[in-house]
Parts: structure tokens; sequence; C-alpha cells
């Protein structure tokens, strides 16, 4: 009772700490029964729902324990689709408001799930916590290393819980396979192999066009500084451009990054080095479709990532994985809930096999059943403070690792870096690209 009392408390002040016009008023009755914790279900409102957002929409609104109230997209046809699928999940029909700032405004739900184009991440998830509300995040954390110093600024400003959606972090095999390692099971580990590889098609060369009439460009761009709308950018190639994407690095590399990191052990690096580019297709795709990664640390250690946008030859057997080398063995996760040990003359002693389906290649949803444990983890960090598996420092760390990657690549191949923070040193022009512009009134802030 205890600490229901002391969430409820926690969530009452939480609420009031809104930067869109001052305190809330006082609680009725009514206004009680929508404090989180009150009831058994948590109200979501859903940001961002082509197509991530749409797997994460059908699967908030499959738990028992929540109702998706509000859908927030700038595309109506995108946002009907989802309001659809969503009502006959979960038997009510959520409300559509395509602006966040309108959204963040209502007291009627506990929390935001952005899924969004990379630009938006931090942007509305601190706008979000400015307004109280919870945080279920996609990876990457932020666009720029910066954003994600002022998203764990954000939080503990107004202590409110931010999950981000690394969800390889609550798979129960991983999680097991991870716990072997920090046991010992291959000797002390020194070096993790990452990798993730697809077939993207060309994106041709784009042509400006005519906003259609579905689409709110203005509030797509958001915090991005304005730019004409071409016809090969939405709604999946926004990944491939610097300006609103972030590369397969942060598009893919960010989930085995995070688990090298956390079966390493380790958070900020010493040096970072990076090389690829864009070698398949000339177009207009900006980012590395073929890039390395090597990110070494103070400890004697190293992870290193390889991204093949568009030559899916698989890699120790698998087209998405991370490979843990040590001082006794191996131990290889294969990007999805399963694992094997190897021994130093690389025979398999011990293998646990995966009883679900995962297609990492999948662009919406490769793994609806154990992404739900992630997602319980969030609610419960909510109604009773559980320990996340994956809390927003984290996040960022994991984050920040191949941000550093891309900065690295596009600014001469190598970074010496503070292990303390993670900071670029001794490289001005590197350092320009820990933050970004933006446009005129919508810089997040703290």
């Amino acid at each position: 009772m205890n600490s229901r009392r002391d969430f409820i408390k926690k969530t009452t002040i939480g609420a009031a700490a809104l930067s869109f016009g001052g305190i809330l008023p006082g609680l009725s009755a009514r206004g009680y029964a929508n404090i989180v914790g009150a009831n058994e279900r948590i109200r979501v409102a859903m940001m961002g729902v082509n197509a991530r957002g749409l797997a994460l929409a059908n699967n908030f609104a499959s738990q028992p324990n929540c109702e998706i109230v509000y859908i927030c997209d700038v595309d109506s046809r995108a946002a009907e689709k989802c309001m659809g699928q969503v009502a006959g999940k979960q038997n009510s029909r959520p409300k559509a408001e395509p602006d966040i700032r309108r959204l963040l405004e209502k007291q009627d739900f506990d929390a935001l799930v952005v899924a969004t184009p990379d630009h938006w991440h931090a942007p509305a998830a601190i706008m979000a916590s400015q307004a109280g509300k919870h945080v279920y995040l996609e990876k990457p954390a932020s666009h720029n290393p910066h954003e994600g110093e002022l998203l764990i600024a954000a939080q503990k400003k107004h202590g409110n819980v931010i999950q981000m959606g690394n969800q390889r972090r609550s798979w129960p095999n991983v999680a097991q396979a991870i716990g072997e390692l920090h046991g010992g099971v291959i000797g002390k580990p020194y070096f993790a192999k990452t990798w993730y590889t697809n077939n993207r098609a060309s994106i041709g060369v784009g042509k400006e066009m005519t906003v259609p009439e579905w689409l709110d460009y203005e509030l797509w761009q958001g915090p991005a500084p304005r730019r004409a709308l071409k016809d090969n950018l939405i709604h999946y190639n926004w990944h491939w451009f610097w300006h609103w994407g972030t590369g397969e690095a942060l598009n893919n590399g960010t989930h085995m990054v995070d688990l090298a990191r956390w079966g390493l052990q380790v958070d900020y690096p010493t040096k970072v080095t990076s090389a690829g580019g864009r070698y398949r297709y000339q177009d207009d795709w900006q980012t590395p479709d073929t890039q390395t990664i090597n990110l070494e640390f103070a400890d004697k250690s190293m992870i290193t990532w390889e991204g093949r946008s568009c030559n899916g030859t698989p890699i120790e057997g698998s087209t998405v994985g991370v490979i843990f080398y040590g001082e006794e063995g191996a131990l290889q996760i294969d990007g999805g809930n399963a694992y094997n040990v190897y021994d130093l003359k690389g025979k398999l002693v011990k293998e646990v096999k995966n009883d679900l389906t995962i297609d990492a290649r999948n662009l919406t949803n490769p793994s609806q059943a154990l992404d739900a444990i992630h997602i319980q983890n969030f609610f419960d960090g909510i109604k009773s403070g559980q320990k996340l598996a994956s809390d927003i420092e984290s996040g960022h760390i994991s984050t920040l690792l191949v941000q550093l990657g891309n900065i690295a690549q596009r600014t001469g191949g190598f970074l010496e870096t503070d292990p303390s923070n993670g900071h670029i040193l001794n490289n001005r022009e590197a350092r320009k690209l820990w933050s970004r512009e933006y446009e005129k009134g919508w810089e997040p802030k703290v």
C-alpha cells in the first residue's frame, strides 16, 4: 500500500509540472480515477502509427491493462487505419489528435508512445515529460547526442518513466544469455562483434511534389529545418537522409550494439573509428549502405558493428546478431531469442533455442509476443517503480555509441572520446555534429 500511495503522490506531482501554461487544477473524484494506478488500465496515446508504430499500437491495445485513447499522426490515412485496428483489439475507438502540442494539453491519458521518424524522437519525449506523461520511446533515443543528454535531464527534472524500445533487453533467453556471460560461461569477454544485413532497393532521385491533402508536412518536419517534400522521402526513406534519419547504424545497429554493451558491461568508449559509404546505388541515399564501426574501451575490450543494407548475405549464419569472444570461448545471440555457447575450438557446448518465429527484417512487427514483455516492464515501472529493462540513461549510452560511429564516418573516420561521458575530444569538426540546427521555435529545451 505504501508504494501505491507514493506512486499516486509522485504521479500527481509529475502531472503538475507542465510548461504549457501553468499548474493543473485540483483533482476531483473523477480526476482521481484518471491517475495511473487508480484503475487497472494505463491509458496511452500513440505518436507515429504508419509502420512500426502501427504494430506497436496493436501490441499495446492487446495488453489487458492498457487502453489506447489517442492516435497522433500527421498522415490522416495512417491514423484512420490504426484507429480501426485498435478498436478491434480493445473494443473502444481512440480519438485522432494529429498535433502533438494539442495532444499534450489533454489530461486523460498517462503515457505517450513515440514511434515517429528519428528527428522527432527526443523532442516529443521531452515535451511529453514536461506535460507529466510517461514515455515509451522507440530506438534510437535521439537524432543526435545533445538530444540524448537533454532527454536524461528532462527525465531527472520531471521524474517520469521513460523506457527505450530496445526490446531485446526484456527477451527471456537474451537476458539469460547475458546472465551466463556475466557469470563467466566464456571467461572474461573482451570482444563483441555485431551485424545487420538486408537487400534494400535503390530509392532513386526524388522530385519535388505537392504536399498531399492527407499529410500535414509542416508537423511532420516539426523540429527539423524546413525542406521541400520529395516523392522518395515519406514514409520510410527518411532513414537514409541525415536531415531526418540516422542511417542503418541507428536503425538496426542500436539493437545489437546495445546487447554488446550490456554483455561487456561497458559504457563510454575511448576511441571510435568508422569506414564505409553509399556503395551499391547512385541515388539520393546519403547515409552509408555499407559501414563498419569500431568502439574501443578503457578496460581492453572492443565492439564492432557491420552494416550491409544492400547485400543480405548472413554473417555467422544469421542476418542480424552479436557474438561475444572471451578467454574460454564464444557466445552468440542470433538476433532472436536464442543463443549458442562454443568452446575455444569452436565446438558447440550449449544451445538454447527460441520457440517463437522472429523475422528481424520485418519492418513492423518481428516479435510481438516477446515485445509485450518489454511493454509490461514499462507498465510496471509506471505502476510500482519497478526497475526498467532499458531506462533512458542506458538507452542514451547505447544510442550514443552508434551516433559516434556515424560522426566518425562523416568527419575523417577517427574520434578520441572522453570515457566518462562519451564527449568528443580534440576534433572541432566532429563536435559540430554533437547537435543540430532546429526550425525556429522548435528547439528542444529542458
